[in-house]
């Protein structure tokens, strides 16, 4: 019998931290989308390699208003590595296609369209046979100081602008992750997080994206204090009670699951500031037994279309991402999260 009993959930390496934290012209430029697959598609664990990847709609991977050819393009080289498309990250902050959630008409009108533009790209891969699953991933594209100006009037305006953008999703066929991050008001806690999915109420359109270093910052109640579940110097047995209580109100609700790794601290740049750090999956600080964090996330995943899942590790310097054993390493723990989580 195979030690590896599980054929799924499929095992996806994400794109984005070759984008995220990174500018031209410094130490840490963007690392190129045909250089990330390379890596991805390279690693190997007990003959076992990643299934597919998922993907960041914007620059310099990806222009939004890419051509269709262009489009195809992109596919065939994603397929050429024996690689499959994922969820998709729709660009719906300022200074890329969208704006905040909360915004002006202007700027909620721009945050949907970013979502429309992410059908439109979904809809090419789908065709072309390189995806047939995943979500589009949103966020609220607000920070959490200007939500707390008015937190009632600010989750309702952002609550009706995700409803727009669910409609069109659902027309297109696809579902929508709001990723469960500190750094983005409305979503910034366990507890505004749920009230969000609840005053959206699209069950069949609208659900979470559970990131295992950013949930781990819920607990803590980092940006929202009187949400948290735990004190510094928590007990063993005080974790497990309280990552019980948030996974059971936010699992219903989880359509898209990221593997990762937290140390307890927060870190971030531009948009992203004050937010969960994400550690290598092997790393001697970091708090969360990933494997075991994970069972609480994946429990029923099938049953709330759940078909792969994606390692997320953002911010971290060039030379670590561009090593081949940084990528083992991560394949390595992606794979025991499915003989234990996984299902066939």
């Amino acid at each position: 019998m195979s030690s590896h009993p599980n054929a799924s959930p499929k095992l996806h390496n994400a794109m984005w931290p070759g984008l995220v934290g990174k500018e031209e012209g410094t130490d840490h430029p963007p690392i190129s989308l045909e250089h990330m697959l390379e890596l991805t598609a390279a690693a190997e664990v007990d003959g076992i390699k990643f299934d597919g990847i998922d993907y960041f709609l914007f620059h310099p991977h990806t222009d939004p208003d890419a051509s269709d050819d262009e489009l195809k393009r992109i596919a065939d080289l994603v397929a050429s590595h024996n690689l499959t498309i994922g969820s998709l990250v729709a660009p719906i902050w300022p200074g890329t296609v969208g704006g905040p959630a909360m915004g002006t008409a202007e700027e909620r009108s721009n945050f949907v369209l970013a979502v429309k533009k992410a059908c439109r790209i979904a809809k090419i891969f789908n065709e072309h046979g390189v995806r047939q699953y995943g979500c589009i991933r949103i966020d609220t594209a607000s920070g959490v100081e200007d939500w707390s100006k008015d937190p009632e009037a600010n989750t309702k305006l952002i609550a009706e602008t995700i409803k727009e953008a669910g409609k069109v999703a659902a027309d297109s066929g696809e579902r929508l992750a709001a990723e469960g991050e500190i750094c983005w008001g409305s979503m910034h806690s366990w507890k505004d997080m749920l009230n969000l999915l609840e005053a959206v109420d699209m069950p069949e359109t609208v659900g979470f994206q559970a990131d295992l270093a950013h949930t781990y910052l819920y607990l803590l109640g980092y940006n929202a204090p009187e949400h948290a579940l735990l004190k510094e110097g928590y007990t063993e047995e005080e974790f497990w009670a309280a990552y019980t209580e948030m996974t059971n109100a936010l699992r219903k609700w989880t359509i898209d699951f990221h593997v990762a790794q937290n140390d307890g601290s927060v870190h971030g740049t531009g948009s992203h500031d004050k937010t969960g750090r994400h550690c290598p999956a092997d790393d001697p600080n970091g708090k969360l037994d990933i494997v075991k964090c994970s069972q609480y996330w994946l429990e029923d995943a099938p049953s709330r279309g759940i078909k792969h899942i994606c390692w997320d590790g953002c911010m971290f310097p060039n030379e670590m991402l561009e090593k081949q054993e940084t990528w083992n390493s991560i394949l390595d723990v992606m794979i025991k999260v499915r003989d234990q989580c996984g299902w066939n």
